[in-house]
């Protein structure tokens, strides 16, 4: 397919979202464990698209999403994310989602770094996480998080 990669970017713009979750851990060293996630959602007659990306990518998974009944094409292997930030930064994002982006790859550097096994480097990947996705909802306020490292 011609202009794949520029397809690839233009449907993700719409359709895409960069994201850090956290979890409570217990065997965490820090109590918390952290998991950056690129996904693109879409209904299910649409798929294809998601097949497509994750042929593209050579990784990730699809699966259903139950909530929005939908399905999600998710990279979330740290290895397999530098295949995402190689290609956004190839094929940049054209709306606000390209300030996500950048700050998810941030996020990315501070964990390939090892940084965020540190207490200064996860308090760090907290901050950048909840200034992405500013219509996003979140289990968990940033302070719980932030005031409860061991």
């Amino acid at each position: 397919m011609r202009n794949l990669e520029e397809y690839i970017s233009g449907y993700v713009d719409g359709e895409g979202c960069f994201t850090v979750t956290f979890n409570k851990r217990t065997k965490a060293k820090l109590g918390w464990e952290l998991r950056p996630s690129f996904s693109v959602s879409q209904n299910e007659d649409r798929r294809q698209v998601l097949d497509l990306m994750r042929e593209y990518f050579g990784c990730g998974h699809i699966r259903r999403d139950y909530a929005d009944k939908t399905v999600k094409f998710e990279i979330r292997d740290h290895n397999d994310l530098e295949k995402v930030i190689i290609h956004f930064d190839r094929f940049p994002l054209l709306s606000k989602k390209q300030q996500d982006f950048q700050l998810f790859k941030q996020v990315w550097r501070i964990i390939k770094s090892g940084r965020h096994l540190h207490k200064d480097g996860f308090a760090e990947i907290v901050n950048l996480a909840y200034q992405m996705n500013g219509s996003g909802k979140r289990k968990r306020v940033k302070e719980e998080i932030l005031n409860s490292f061991r």
